[in-house]
């Protein structure tokens, strides 16, 4: 008689199979790209980045600015680590440094994805179509939201309980609600 070891537990994380909760496959690659660790990373640089230049500099344009020129170091920066790993990982593998690259290209494409919704908002503060302050403080709740949404995807994947999708929207959304919380201290 084999007796399992952990009862069924009313409202408790149901565990999926692998695969389980994934997303339908034509949406696959875009979930994968969407909850990447790099498209977490990026939104966590894009809050950091707009706390910090939006209390030095006076326009959502100069945030804008900064905050692109980050994302675009970082990214640089993470192609060429994601490259170079790939090539110390994989010394049998042929196509050299172009097959590294593409890899470190693929790798790294998160870090840019879910960036581009609070840059557009910080675009349209730029472009007038939202006031400055407005604009930044809507890219930085944006950036939240996403962060969350990520966080309550991932969760999903891996269980049914919406307590447990709460728990990983509101761990996720905490790095950039941090930064906002930061942003508040240090502007007032």
């Amino acid at each position: 008689m084999t007796h399992d070891p952990s009862p069924a537990v009313p409202g408790a994380a149901e565990p999926l199979p692998p695969g389980g909760g994934a997303a339908a496959p034509g949406t696959a690659r875009l979930g994968t790209f969407a909850t990447s660790a790099e498209g977490i990373y990026g939104l966590i640089i894009v809050a950091g980045m707009i706390v910090v230049s939006r209390n030095l500099t006076a326009s959502s344009g100069e945030a804008l600015l900064s905050v692109i020129a980050t994302l675009l170091v970082f990214f640089a920066a993470h192609v060429y680590a994601a490259a170079v790993s790939w090539m110390a990982d994989h010394p049998e593998r042929d196509g050299g440094i172009g097959s590294a690259i593409r890899h470190g290209l693929h790798e790294s494409l998160g870090l840019l994805g879910l960036a581009a919704v609070p840059v557009l908002i910080l675009f349209l503060g730029f472009a007038g179509v939202l006031h400055d302050a407005f604009a930044v403080w809507m890219a930085l709740g944006a950036d939240v939201l996403l962060l969350a949404i990520v966080g309550w995807v991932i969760a999903g994947t891996r269980t049914t309980s919406v307590w447990a999708r709460l728990g990983g929207a509101l761990v996720t959304a905490s790095f950039g609600g941090i930064l906002i919380a930061l942003k508040a201290l240090i502007h007032h």
